[in-house]
């Protein structure tokens, strides 16, 4: 097999250190020798290591995906080494001789014959937006645990706000909780802090505020709204900083916005996740691949065993989730048509998934061409095969035990 790298160096990653394995050719030719050494996680011994590698003339250096033990390696190596982070399951090492040793020597030889792809590692402005809007979706999610929480707990006061409003983190419910916790108990007076739309329903409000409000429930509203409100100011802070961070790329979250079912969060997500850069993705394929919304494949003596879909990228995975969510809700768009045309035959699930991989589609063309996102329009496919369109309704009307003949209409 044909050496690559004749320098090369692999490095198994732990918390505490990393054994580094140097390849190296040795003193006859066509031999090389292999040396592993350890090496410590904090940055002035990771600076050591660097040294030492330049010292190697090393010519690629091969760490592994594990946990987040190799950010301070790679972040610390990336301007001074060819780095290349690779996907532990690609650089799997054989059952029952596995150690960090060895393991770090297999990396090397494996990265000294060009045998591993590296993983996607964006740059540091990049980096920087994905810990926001990452840390954004964590506050929404926590938040949203807390008022499902409160809602809960009011059931054991009897207090039943929820069945009557929408939310309980509205404007209406919130000053109704505010007025229980201060001691107010009265359900008449209770109703009439409802404002807008909500007033409507002042007699049904009535009835659901005859509960068993003790003290304790005033102190356990309390905490859970005291939680609710930290993080909803976590988010705002968040928000605004992505504001910021995003700068650079607001033409390109402003184009993306144009698709059905991406709001301006799940658009700051796709950026943050993707880079925005789409050279690193062949080809859409490539990109709904890496994100995970597209079949996997795994066939053997010619029998498909498995299709399920690959994992990916959560963070990207969750974020479509939601815009396809929204799409199959819509109506007059081409994605909204595709949604109910795939969940008819394959189910709402699948459908979701394929949502996801036209919404992903669309972004790499937007992104990679400077395309403007053009609705197709939801007749679409009926445009596309009008007759393909007929026969079906024809066959529609024929289960149902009607004898169908048409005529064409006169243009």
């Amino acid at each position: 097999m044909d050496v690559v790298h004749e320098r090369a160096a692999g490095m198994d990653i732990s918390k505490r250190d990393a054994k580094v394995a140097v390849r190296v050719p040795g003193k006859r030719a066509g031999t090389f020798t292999t040396d592993v050494t350890t090496w410590g996680s904090t940055v002035g011994q990771i600076l050591e290591l660097i040294e030492f590698l330049e010292a190697q003339q090393v010519t690629t250096v091969v760490m592994e995906a594990t946990s987040d033990y190799w950010k301070p390696f790679c972040f610390l190596m990336e301007d001074r080494l060819p780095v290349m982070l690779v996907n532990a399951k690609q650089a799997r090492n054989i059952p029952g001789r596995k150690t960090d040793v060895s393991d770090s020597a297999w990396l090397a030889q494996l990265a000294a014959h060009g045998l591993l792809r590296p993983s996607f590692v964006p740059p540091e402005p990049i980096r920087q937006l994905r810990d926001l809007t990452r840390a954004r979706a964590v506050a929404v999610r926590d938040r949203t645990r807390q008022v499902q929480r409160l809602e809960k707990f009011l059931e054991s006061s009897g207090i039943k706000l929820s069945a009557v409003a929408s939310e309980l983190t509205g404007a209406s419910s919130r000053a109704i909780l505010d007025a229980l916790v201060a001691g107010e108990r009265d359900p008449q007076q209770l109703a009439q802090l409802a404002r807008g739309t909500l007033r409507n329903k002042i007699p049904q409000l009535v009835e659901a505020l005859q509960g068993r409000f003790t003290d304790h429930h005033a102190f356990m509203v309390t905490e859970y709204l005291t939680q609710i409100d930290t993080a909803t100011g976590m988010i705002d802070r968040l928000t605004a900083r992505i504001e910021d961070a995003i700068a650079p790329f607001r033409l390109a979250r402003q184009a993306l916005t144009t698709i059905p079912g991406i709001s301006t969060a799940v658009a700051e997500v796709i950026i943050a996740e993707t880079g925005a850069d789409m050279a690193v993705f062949e080809t859409p394929g490539h990109l709904a691949s890496w994100a995970g919304v597209c079949p996997g494949s795994n066939e053997s003596a010619g029998r498909v065993k498995s299709s399920h879909t690959r994992p990916g990228d959560k963070y990207l995975k969750a974020a479509l989730g939601v815009a396809a969510m929204s799409v199959s809700r819509a109506q007059g768009t081409y994605l909204a048509a595709k949604y109910r045309r795939i969940a008819a035959r394959r189910g709402p699930v699948l459908a979701v998934v394929a949502i996801e991989h036209a919404i992903l589609t669309a972004a790499w063309h937007m992104l990679r061409n400077g395309e403007v996102y053009t609705d197709p329009g939801a007749d679409y496919c009926t445009r596309l095969n009008p007759q393909k369109a007929t026969n079906r309704a024809i066959r529609q009307l024929q289960n149902l035990g009607y004898n169908v003949t048409i005529t064409p209409a006169p243009a």
